[in-house]
C-alpha cells in the first residue's frame, strides 16, 4: 500500500504522541493533529487496512514494524530539515512549516547527500 502525506503526518504523529504519553488514543490524536474523530476515525482505519498500524481493545494505538519505519523516518528528515533551516536563520516557526512539507517530497536518495554534505 502507499502512503501519502496525510498518511504520513498520522503516522509521524502517533510516534510523536509515543514519546511523550507512552501511550496513544485516537482522541489524543484529534488533539495532536486539530481534526475531528471521524476523520481520525477513518485515518486510522486505512492505516490499519495497510497493516500501519494496530488498535487493542482498550482503544489503543500501536505502530506496527512498517508503521514504525515510516513514522521515525519521516519524523528524521523533519528533525533535519527543521534544525537546518533555523541554521540557516529562518524562523524557528516557518523553518517548523516547511520542514513539514520538505520531509514529504525529497527523495530518499537527496536526502542522505544533504546529510551527508551537513556533516563533512
Amino acid at each position: 500500500m502507499e502512503l501519502y502525506k496525510s498518511g504520513e503526518d498520522y503516522l509521524e504523529a502517533i510516534l510523536m504522541i509515543q514519546k511523550t504519553k507512552g501511550m496513544v488514543r485516537s482522541v489524543d490524536l484529534a488533539r495532536h493533529m486539530g481534526f475531528s474523530k471521524p476523520s481520525i476515525s477513518h485515518a486510522v482505519k486505512v492505516l490499519r487496512e495497510g497493516s500501519f498500524l494496530t488498535m487493542d481493545q482498550d482503544g489503543y494505538l500501536h505502530l506496527t514494524d512498517a508503521g514504525k519505519e515510516v513514522a521515525e523516518k519521516i519524523y528524521e528528515k523533519h528533525q533535519f530539515f527543521t534544525s537546518s533551516l533555523i541554521e540557516f536563520g529562518v524562523d524557528p516557526a516557518q523553518a517548523e512549516e516547511d520542514a513539514c512539507k520538505i520531509e514529504h517530497i525529497i527523495s530518499d536518495e537527496s536526502y542522505t547527500k544533504l546529510k551527508e554534505a551537513k556533516w563533512r
